[in-house]
């Protein structure tokens, strides 16, 4: 055979069993290709369950009851506060009164009640002939004091004393005295009105002014009045009238009462000697 097909016979045998093999290789990996792509799809398959399954899970874990998102607003939301009522809130609320002399006793008893003894602020009362009839929210400056002053013309002859006042009016601020001197065009006639605030004027100028001649009526606040009587620039012993600016109100509905700087000065005031003027029938308080 060798000579016949001129070849070694082990060469033909080699060759045969090689092909069968590779062909048995060929067979092994094409049968098991299909399986691992099987296995990875059930594989992905659990893989995207158990995802959805836990992402579910999460979702209800993050979401909270209704019932504990409302608790937690609550109590993480600010609770409001509450605006305190201010003066101006319950003025404006409220209807305007004229002022009456009771008002100006209980402010004095109100004031001086940690500041006197008991026997002290009976003292202080004051009978209803030490007032004079007050505003009913209907005069003008003029037309009350006419009212409460009906023999002017008289009185402001007989007045020559310096340093002192017949009529002295209190208010709140110097704004408000320009004002009133500018009512008191109908009843001064000749009398000389002097006005007695801080603003923009110095005590000693003032005292100076009240020693130049004699003054009929004095418009101002009581603070200045009080720094005039201390150093003795103004006296009361030709005081007859003390008009209280009462009814008057501010921008921020305040009275003069309400104003704590202003009561307290008021308040000094009447007790550096009106009140004793009073009591004494000399000085008659009214409330316009």
């Amino acid at each position: 055979m060798g000579d016949d097909l001129g070849d070694e016979w082990w060469q033909h045998e080699g060759n045969s069993d090689a092909s069968e093999v590779e062909k048995e290789i060929e067979e092994e990996e094409d049968k098991p290709a299909d399986k691992p792509n099987t296995q990875a799809k059930t594989k992905k398959r659990k893989n995207v369950t158990e995802k959805s399954v836990t992402a579910k899970k999460k979702k209800n874990e993050q979401k909270p009851c209704p019932s504990d998102q409302n608790e937690e607003d609550k109590s993480t939301k600010p609770k409001r506060k509450r605006k305190k009522k201010t003066i101006t809130d319950v003025l404006a609320s409220s209807e305007p009164k004229a002022g009456c002399p009771a008002d100006l006793q209980a402010l004095m008893s109100l004031y001086f009640s940690d500041k006197r003894s008991v026997i002290e602020l009976e003292e202080l009362k004051l009978q209803d002939s030490c007032f004079s009839s007050s505003n009913d929210l209907t005069h003008s400056l003029s037309s009350y004091l006419k009212h409460v002053c009906p023999k002017w013309a008289k009185v402001q002859k007989n007045h020559t004393e310096k340093s002192a006042v017949v009529i002295l009016i209190v208010c709140c601020s110097a704004l408000r005295t320009i004002e009133l001197i500018k009512q008191l065009t109908t009843f001064k006639g000749e009398a000389r009105v002097i006005k007695l605030f801080a603003k923009h004027i110095k005590v000693e100028e003032q005292v100076k002014l009240l020693q130049k001649g004699v003054t009929h009526i004095g418009v101002g606040t009581p603070g200045r009045i009080c720094a005039l009587i201390e150093k003795e620039g103004l006296h009361l012993q030709a005081l007859r009238y003390l008009v209280l600016d009462w009814n008057w109100r501010d921008q921020k509905l305040r009275r003069m009462a309400d104003v704590p700087e202003v009561k307290v000065d008021l308040m000094k005031l009447l007790d550096s000697g009106v009140l004793n003027g009073c009591k004494e029938g000399k000085v008659k308080i009214g409330l316009f």
